[in-house]
C-alpha cells in the first residue's frame, strides 16, 4: 500500500511536469522542453507500470532500457537550454548511451552491460547534478534540479548494480525495494520545485 501511494503521488507530479513542459513548448517551440517532456513522460509511464505490474518488472531489460530515457532526457534538456556549445556532442553521447544500454541489456551481454549502464547513467546523472550550478540565467531555486539529479543517480545506479547481481555499498535488494518509491516521489518533487520556477 505504501508503494502504491508514493507511486500515485509521483505520477501526479510527473503528469504536472509533462503538462508544464508541453505548455512551454507550445508557447516557445524550444526543443529543450521536448527533452524534459520525454524524461518526465517516461517517468509517468514507468510509475503506472509499477503500480499495475509491481516492482518485479524492474528486472526486465526492456524496463531498464526505457527507464534510461529519464536521466538522458533531463540531461539533454539541460544541455540544449543552458550549454549550447556542447549540446550536439552530448546528444550523440546520449544516443550512443541509449543504444548501448538497449543492446547490452536486451541482448544479455552482461559484461558490456556492467560498463554501459553505470557509465551512461552516471554521466547523465552528473550533468543533472552539476549543470544547474553553472546554468547562466537559470531561475532562483534551480538548484532543486540538482537534488533531483542526486536522487535519480543514487536510485538508478543502485538498481543497475542489483540487476547485475551485485550490491552498491549498503544498497541491498531489500533496501532498494524499501526506499525506491519514496525516492521516486522525493526526486520528482525536487524537479517540480526546480523547474516550475521557470518563467
Amino acid at each position: 500500500m505504501k508503494d502504491i501511494i508514493f507511486l500515485l503521488l509521483t505520477g501526479l507530479l510527473a503528469a504536472y511536469l509533462c503538462w508544464y513542459f508541453y505548455q512551454r513548448y507550445t508557447l516557445h517551440k524550444a526543443l529543450h522542453n521536448l527533452y524534459y517532456l520525454m524524461g518526465f513522460a517516461v517517468l509517468l509511464v514507468s510509475g503506472l507500470l509499477l503500480i499495475f505490474l509491481g516492482l518485479g518488472i524492474l528486472a526486465s531489460p526492456y524496463v531498464l532500457t526505457v527507464a534510461s530515457l529519464i536521466p538522458l532526457g533531463i540531461s539533454m534538456g539541460l544541455a540544449e537550454e543552458y550549454f549550447p556549445a556542447w549540446k550536439t556532442y552530448f546528444k550523440w553521447f546520449a544516443a550512443i548511451g541509449f543504444l548501448a544500454i538497449a543492446i547490452t541489456s536486451i541482448g544479455g551481454m552482461d559484461a558490456l552491460k556492467k560498463v554501459a549502464v553505470p557509465l551512461f547513467h552516471g554521466v547523465a546523472g552528473l550533468v543533472v547534478f552539476v549543470g544547474p550550478f553553472y546554468a547562466k540565467g537559470a531561475p532562483k531555486g534551480f538548484w532543486w534540479v540538482s537534488v533531483g539529479g542526486v536522487l535519480i543517480g543514487l536510485g538508478g545506479i543502485a538498481l543497475a548494480f542489483i540487476s547485475l547481481g551485485k550490491q552498491l555499498l549498503f544498497f541491498s535488494p531489500e533496501f532498494v525495494t524499501l526506499i525506491l518509491t519514496p525516492l521516486l516521489f522525493l526526486m520528482t518533487g525536487a524537479y517540480v520545485l526546480g523547474f516550475a520556477k521557470k518563467g
